[in-house]
């Protein structure tokens, strides 16, 4: 829990006991949770912290975002606790890859190694589509719906994809007073336009960075390298073969693979 009554409460999970330390920041509509598996796979040699950022999980929620405050919000998080002794390596998909990289530049003390997951330090283009699926789930009358395989029929109509709208729903959860949206989709919607963008920083990174992209992915191209290495001049790309945006579940192998190996170099 924050000691900043400005900053929103953070909720984390552990996974594993020794090794090196590595924070997990997830994408939009994710939680901590998607990187379970990863973290499993990486103990007994990483110790990890799979965060839910604000506005997503059981995180709390605030009245906008902003990329540095949510990056600060995550650095009191992980001073007041797993970064107590010390720095630690981040990991970051998405949307939290983009926090991750305003962590580390604002907050370069807390961070030893950096992971950008499939996300450029650029406006990022794509808010159609997310606009889409935001306005589907907002849509649906939770009140009509008991379960969520009920919203997942209704939803099926508007998302083809079934490991969308599964990856979607876990934001559903049921309770005393029927479904409702953990995250907050709303917030989420109406600031789409900063959510996609990346803030104007006077900073550099001058720590090793990992850049992983997703080869059929458009997320990170070639006109973004001046500027990542501008930011992060010790950046080395990898690019994951058959991996989409999802790197970290469409090629989980080849995913923590690739962590192991920088993580522990």
């Amino acid at each position: 829990m924050s000691t900043d009554p400005d900053l929103p409460d953070l909720h984390s999970t552990e996974v594993g006991e020794g090794g090196a330390r590595v924070a997990f920041l997830h994408g939009l509509f994710g939680q901590g949770r998607n990187f379970t598996q990863a973290a499993k796979a990486l103990t007994p040699e990483l110790h990890s912290l799979l965060v839910d950022l604000p506005n997503h999980g059981r995180s709390g929620w605030t009245d906008t975002i902003d990329y540095v405050d949510v990056a600060d919000a995550v650095a009191a998080h992980l001073r007041e606790g797993f970064a107590a002794g010390g720095p630690v390596h981040v990991v970051g998909h998405s949307m939290g890859g983009k926090v991750a990289m305003v962590l580390a530049l604002r907050h370069p003390d807390l961070v030893d190694r950096l992971v950008v997951v499939d996300i450029s330090p650029v406006d990022t283009d794509g808010s159609g589509e997310f606009e889409h699926l935001l306005d589907s789930l907002l849509a649906l009358d939770l009140d009509a719906l008991t379960r969520r395989s009920d919203a997942d029929e209704v939803l099926s109509a508007r998302i083809r994809d079934e490991r969308v709208r599964g990856f979607l729903l876990q934001n559903l959860r049921s309770g005393g007073e029927g479904l409702h949206w953990q995250a907050n989709l709303p917030l989420l919607r109406a600031e789409l336009d900063t959510i996609g963008g990346f803030p104007d920083l006077d900073a550099t990174f001058d720590h090793p960075v990992l850049w992983l992209s997703g080869e059929r992915s458009p997320y990170v191209r070639d006109e973004h390298d001046d500027v990542m290495r501008r930011l992060f001049p010790r950046t080395r790309l990898v690019t994951i073969k058959g991996a989409g945006h999802w790197v970290h579940s469409e090629q989980p192998e080849a995913f923590v693979s690739a962590l192991r190996v920088f993580l522990t170099a």
